[in-house]
C-alpha cells in the first residue's frame, strides 16, 4: 500500500530527530566552551569540522562557493553544499586542499545539497548536520590520518554516495587521479592535483560498514550504491601522501574497530587534553569563549605529515623514513610572531620534533621552509620566517644539534633568491633591483631573521659569522628617513622613492607587504631600541608611535583587504602589526600599551561568526589574542622575552611540560583595573615589565597587581624591556 508523501515526511522527520546528536560529547573540560563559528564569517577563513590537534585530517563541509572568503571551503555565508572533505586550510588567505569529498545523494544527477546552520552541530572533533536531500544525518569525527562517517538515513531514503576526487578548494587543479574497488566493502585509490601546493599527492583506503558497488564515474566524480541493511552506514577513511598502502596501515592503526562514539569521544578527550594546558579563571563567559576558541584554533596545524611506520612525502618529493613526528602547514610569516613563541610555552614536547622537521626540509629542499603546505615549499610570503623560529627552538633549548641548526640558517640566508642577492650587495632590497616590489617588506623580514642567527652564532662561538649578521640585522637603518620618520624604499643609487605617501597601499605591487608605510616602520621587533634611537629622541619616537593610533588617511582603491582592524593606521588584522603596542613599553610608557591592548582585545575579537578583525592565518590571529589575554607577548620573536601588557584573565595556569605550571594572577582585574601597579614573583617584588622564558618554563607564579590610573611600574630605564 502507498503511504501519503506526508506521511512519510513525517516519519522521516521522527527518525531523524530521535538519532542522538551527542557523539563525543563530554561535560566536562574545556572542550565545551569552544565555538568553532568564531572565524567562520567575516574574513577569518578557519576551519569548521572535525579534527583532532595538529592531526593531518580535517574532515568537514566543503561548500559549492568559490572566492577568497572561502579559503577553508566553508563560509557562514554559504548554503550549498558540495559534500564533507577530508583536508582543509584554517585561516590562510589561498585557498587548497578539499581532497577526497563525500556527499549522499537522491540520484545520479545531483552534485550538491543545500543545508541549513539550524541542522548543523559541532564542536571539538565532531560534525553533524541533517540533510534533507537524501533525508539523512551526517556525523563526522577523526584521528590524526583517518576520518569516520556516520550516516543515518531516514526509512526508505535510497543510499547513493558520490565520491568527488575532481573538485579540491581554491587554487587546487586535479591533476589525476584513480578509483578502484578492492572488495565488497573497500575501495582505494588516489588524488593528485596542483595548485597553491605544486604536487600534492592524497592516497586513501575507505571501508565501509555494508557492501557497496560501483557504479560509474563522471569526470573524476564516482558514485557508488550502497547496500541498505536498516543500520546506519559507517565509513573509515585512512589518508596518507606516500601510497594506499599506508592509508590502509594508518586507518587499521588508528581506527581498528567500528565504535563511532569512542572515536568521537576520544577526540573529544584529545581536546580537552590539549586545551586544559591553560586553565583560567574569569567571569566573563563570553571572554572564556573566545579565550578557549582561540586556543582551539592555534592547535589546527601545524598538522601531523607522516604515517604510523615513520614514513612521510619529503620537500624532494621522496618517501622518506624518519624516526621523529613530520609536520607540515607552516604558515611562518605568521605564526613566528606569537603562535610559534606559544607553543613553545604549552607544547615543549613537539618542539623537538619541530626543530627535526625544518633540518629535514633543509636537507631536502636546500633551505628551511618559507610556507611549506604537504610537503611543498610554496615560497608564498617574504622573509626568512623558517630561520627566526628556528634560532628561537635552538635560543630555547629543543634542537639537540645546535650546529647543523646554525649551518642551516646561514645557508638559508646565503642563498641569492628572493631579494637576498640584493640584500647582500647593497644592505638593503633596493626597489629598482628586485622587481620594484615589497622591498621595505623584504629588507625588515630580513633583518629580523639575521637577528636570530646573530644569536645563534654567538652562542656557539663563531664570532666572524656572529658579527658578519648582527651588522645585516641592522639593514633597517638603511631605510629609515629622519626628515619624516618613515621606513621608505630606495634605489640602487640610494635615493627614497618620491613621490611618497606613508598611507597608500597598493596589494603586493609597492615597498610594503600587505600593508603601507605607517604599518611597517616599526616592524623591529628584534631592535626596539635600535629604532627608537633613529629618532631625535624618545620622546620623538612616542610622539610617532602615538600618532599611528590616530593617523587617518587613505590606503588606495588597490589596497590588500589583509590591512583590516584598524585604529587608526595600526591594523589588528594582518601581522606585521602585532608587536607594535608591546613597544610603549620599551620606552617607559607601559599604561598606553595596557590602553590600547584592552581596546584591542574587546573590539578585534567577539564570540560570533564574524568574530576575527582579519584571516585567523593558521593560528597568528588567535595566538595573539591568547598571549595578550594572558598579560604577556614576546615581542622579538628570537629571544624568550615576553613583555607584560595587561592581562584580561583573573588567573590562568599554564602546563609548561614535565609535570610543571606557571601559574598567572590577576589581582583586583577588572575593567577598569588595566594598568599594572605592581609584579610579584614566587612571591617576591619583580620590577621588570617582562619576563624570561625560562623563569616561565621553570615554573611558579605570576602575580599582577592592577589599579584604575597608570603607575610607575616599569618606566625606568633599567626595569624596560
Amino acid at each position: 500500500m502507498k503511504r501519503p508523501r506526508l506521511l512519510l515526511l513525517v516519519i522521516a522527520t521522527l527518525c531523524l530527530a530521535a538519532l542522538p546528536a551527542s557523539a563525543g560529547e563530554q561535560t566536562d573540560g574545556p572542550a565545551r566552551y569552544v565555538n568553532p563559528w568564531i572565524g567562520t564569517g567575516g574574513h577569518g577563513h578557519v576551519f569548521l569540522g572535525a579534527n583532532v590537534p595538529f592531526g593531518f585530517v580535517q574532515l568537514g563541509p566543503t561548500q559549492t562557493h568559490s572566492g577568497w572568503d572561502w579559503c577553508s571551503g566553508y563560509h557562514y555565508s554559504g548554503r550549498m553544499l558540495r559534500g564533507f572533505s577530508h583536508l582543509h586550510l584554517s585561516g590562510t588567505g589561498i585557498g587548497d586542499l578539499g581532497d577526497v569529498t563525500f556527499l549522499p545523494v537522491a540520484d545520479e544527477e545531483q552534485d550538491s545539497t543545500a543545508f541549513s546552520h539550524d541542522d548543523e552541530t559541532v564542536r571539538p572533533g565532531y560534525y553533524a548536520i541533517r540533510l534533507q536531500k537524501p533525508e539523512v544525518k551526517v556525523e563526522l569525527t577523526a584521528t590524526a590520518r583517518a576520518g569516520f562517517h556516520r550516516y543515518t538515513y531516514a526509512p526508505g531514503a535510497k543510499r547513493l554516495m558520490k565520491i568527488d576526487l575532481r573538485h579540491g578548494i581554491g587554487w587546487d587543479a586535479l591533476s589525476s587521479s584513480s578509483l578502484r574497488q578492492v572488495d565488497g566493502r573497500t575501495i582505494e585509490g588516489c588524488r593528485l592535483s596542483t595548485g597553491w601546493a605544486k604536487n600534492q599527492q592524497v592516497y586513501f583506503t575507505a571501508v565501509f560498514s555494508s557492501a557497496v558497488k560501483l557504479l560509474s564515474c563522471n569526470d573524476n566524480i564516482y558514485t557508488i550504491q550502497v547496500e541498505d541493511d536498516g543500520k546506519p552506514l559507517l565509513v573509515k577513511l585512512g589518508l596518507s601522501a606516500v601510497g594506499t598502502a599506508n592509508a590502509k596501515e594508518n586507518l587499521e592503526h588508528e581506527i581498528p574497530e567500528w565504535n563511532f562514539g569512542a572515536v568521537a569521544r576520544e577526540a573529544t578527550r584529545l581536546w580537552n587534553q590539549e586545551l586544559g594546558k591553560i586553565s583560567i579563571k574569569t567571569r566573563n563567559e563570553a571572554l572564556r569563549r573566545t579565550f578557549y576558541t582561540a586556543l582551539y584554533h592555534t592547535m589546527v596545524a601545524p598538522s601531523v605529515f607522516c604515517d604510523v611506520n615513520g614514513d612521510y612525502r619529503g620537500a624532494d618529493g621522496k618517501t622518506h623514513q624518519g624516526n621523529f613526528t613530520n609536520y607540515t602547514t607552516f604558515s611562518l610569516w605568521d605564526t613566528y610572531r606569537a603562535a610559534m613563541p606559544l607553543m613553545t610555552l604549552i607544547h615543549p614536547g613537539m618542539m623537538n620534533d619541530v626543530g627535526e622537521t625544518f633540518l629535514h626540509i633543509y636537507h631536502e629542499q636546500g633551505k628551511l621552509p618559507v610556507w611549506h603546505l604537504v610537503g611543498n615549499e610554496t615560497d608564498c610570503m617574504i622573509g626568512n620566517p623558517g630561520i627566526i623560529v628556528l634560532a628561537d627552538l635552538v635560543l630555547k633549548g629543543f634542537v639537540s644539534d645546535k650546529e647543523a641548526a646554525f649551518q642551516a640558517m646561514k645557508a638559508s640566508a646565503l642563498k641569492d633568491e628572493r631579494g637576498l642577492g640584493a640584500l647582500k650587495q647593497y644592505g638593503y632590497v633596493p626597489f629598482d633591483k628586485d622587481e620594484e616590489r615589497e622591498t621595505v617588506a623584504k629588507t625588515l623580514e630580513y633583518a629580523i631573521a639575521d637577528a636570530g642567527i646573530a644569536k645563534v652564532a654567538r652562542l656557539l662561538g663563531h664570532e666572524e659569522d656572529y658579527k658578519y649578521f648582527l651588522d645585516r640585522s641592522q639593514s633597517y637603518k638603511k631605510l629609515f628617513d629622519p626628515r619624516d620618520g618613515f621606513m621608505k624604499g630606495r634605489d640602487s643609487e640610494g635615493r627614497f622613492r618620491t613621490p611618497f605617501n606613508p598611507f597608500h597601499a597598493v596589494h603586493r605591487q609597492d615597498d610594503y607587504t600587505e600593508g603601507n608605510a605607517w604599518q611597517y616602520t616599526w616592524l623591529v621587533p628584534h631592535n626596539v631600541h635600535g629604532l627608537v634611537g633613529l629618532f631625535k629622541n624618545e620622546k620623538a619616537f612616542t610622539q610617532k608611535l602615538d600618532s599611528l593610533f590616530l593617523a587617518q588617511g587613505t590606503l588606495g582603491e588597490d589596497a590588500s583587504p589583509d590591512i583590516s582592524g584598524l585604529i587608526g593606521q595600526y591594523a589588528h588584522g594582518n601581522e606585521p602589526s602585532h608587536h607594535i603596542i608591546y613597544m610603549y613599553n620599551y620606552v617607559g610608557q607601559p599604561w598606553k600599551a595596557a590602553r590600547l591592548l584592552r581596546q584591542t582585545l574587546a573590539t578585534m575579537y567577539h564570540d560570533d561568526a564574524d568574530g576575527l578583525s582579519g584571516n585567523e592565518d593558521v593560528g597568528q590571529m588567535s595566538a595573539w589574542y591568547i598571549l595578550s589575554a594572558l598579560g604577556l607577548y614576546q615581542v622579538d620573536p628570537a629571544d624568550g622575552v615576553f613583555v607584560f601588557g595587561s592581562p584580561l584573565v583573573d588567573e590562568a595556569e599554564l602546563q609548561v611540560g614535565g609535570g610543571k605550571t606557571f601559574r598567572i594572577v590577576s589581582h583586583n582585574n577588572n575593567e577598569r583595573n588595566m594598568y599594572i601597579q605592581q609584579v610579584r614573583l614566587n612571591g617576591k617584588p619583580y620590577p621588570k615589565s617582562y619576563i624570561g622564558y625560562k623563569d616561565i618554563f621553570h615554573g611558579g607564579t605570576l602575580e599582577f597587581t592592577m589599579g584604575s590610573k597608570p603607575s610607575k611600574f616599569g618606566t625606568s630605564v633599567k626595569n624596560r624591556p
